[in-house]
C-alpha cells in the first residue's frame, strides 16, 4: 500500500506525513527532498533555469520511479 499526499505548497503535507508515517510505523519520503538530490540544484533554481512546466515533467518522472520500488511508504 501506497499513501500519496498531494497539495499547495505549504498546506502541510510534510507535516502531516510525518505524524502519520510514525503513528503506522512507515518510511516517509519527501519527494521535493528526493527531487533536490537527483537535480543536484535547489527548488527554486530549477524553476528559476528550466521554467515550472519542466519542474513538473522532472517531479513527474521522480514520482513514477519511486512509486515502482517502493512498499507502505508516505510520499508527497
Amino acid at each position: 500500500m501506497k499513501i500519496i499526499l498531494i497539495g499547495y505548497m505549504g498546506c502541510g503535507k510534510t507535516t502531516i506525513g510525518k505524524i502519520l508515517s510514525k503513528k503506522i510505523k512507515w518510511n516517509f519520503y519527501d519527494l521535493d527532498e528526493i527531487l533536490v538530490k537527483n537535480q543536484k540544484s535547489s527548488i527554486l533554481d530549477i524553476f528559476k533555469k528550466k521554467g515550472e512546466k519542466s519542474f513538473r515533467k522532472i517531479e513527474h518522472f521522480i514520482l513514477k520511479k519511486i512509486l515502482k520500488k517502493k512498499k507502505n511508504i508516505f510520499y508527497l
